[in-house]
């Protein structure tokens, strides 16, 4: 079963600062790393004119959970688990586990 990581970004300071570091320098270290089966992300928008709970959300497939183990003990899930340090200073929350399929 496949396993997931979701990680929702919390609305940060410099939007502008976010995104860039996001787009240009984290998405591509999270990118690289192995097993990876899928990568998306959305930019929530405002439904009857409230700000979304979250500025981005981030999911993250895996065949299974030992795929993910091994990709978050690797050099590149280091290196993007250091990096949230360098944009996410809004605060990020991550949830982890089996993602099922869609009914």
């Amino acid at each position: 079963m496949a396993f997931q990581l979701i990680a929702l970004y919390h609305h940060p300071e410099s939007v502008a600062a976010f995104d860039k570091h996001y787009d240009e320098t984290h998405t591509p270290l999270a990118a690289r790393m192995p097993g990876l089966r899928s990568y998306t992300t959305m930019r929530p928008v405002s439904v009857g004119g409230e700000r979304p709970a979250y500025h981005l959300i981030a999911v993250l497939t895996f065949d299974d959970q030992q795929a993910f183990n091994a990709a978050m003990a690797g050099a590149e899930g280091r290196a993007a688990v250091a990096d949230l340090a360098n944009f996410a200073a809004g605060g990020v929350t991550m949830l982890t586990g089996p993602g099922g399929a869609a009914t």
